[in-house]
């Protein structure tokens, strides 16, 4: 089974201003510090041509997670996310794939940034699958819930910056 996260954010800035903050270290940092749980940290960020590529290690507490989280991973989740954005012809497009210690299973997902009338739009489609019988369902929607979660907490970061 697979559970889809779709998230859209606007921002009250063009497409250019607001992929220049995602993919600043400085304002990485700043927002892991702020918003990016237990032991946050940019483990890198490169940049060729004009791709940028970085990975984020964020930790989430045992004692925020779901039961039946907890009964398959004992102590903290620690999870890895390594997004690539490039331009493209409307903006910017993105990659993002994301691994979750101890749990059989991954999030893979694209971002689409593009200039509105108003600003600027980022929509996330992203798909999460859990490989562990009758209960990988269950644990893919409390990722699912807390991805959107983060994708909210983190847009609304980047629009006060």
């Amino acid at each position: 089974m697979t559970s889809r996260i779709e998230h859209r954010a606007a921002f009250t800035a063009p497409a250019a201003t607001v992929h220049a903050r995602l993919v600043d270290r400085a304002f990485l940092e700043s927002r892991l510090r702020a918003i990016g749980g237990k032991d946050a940290t940019l483990v890198d960020l490169e940049t060729t041509g004009e791709t940028v590529r970085y990975r984020l290690r964020q930790g989430i507490d045992s004692t925020k997670l779901p039961s039946a989280i907890r009964t398959i991973v004992k102590g903290d989740l620690v999870v890895e996310r390594t997004e690539t954005w490039r331009p493209a012809t409307q903006g910017f497009t993105g990659t993002t794939k994301a691994t979750v210690t101890g749990v059989p299973g991954e999030v893979n997902g694209t971002y689409t940034l593009t200039t509105t009338p108003t600003g600027s739009e980022l929509h996330t489609a992203a798909e999460v699958k859990v490989r562990i019988p009758l209960i990988g369902g269950k644990i893919e929607s409390a990722i699912a819930t807390h991805i959107h979660d983060l994708l909210t907490a983190e847009a609304a970061f980047t629009e006060s910056q």
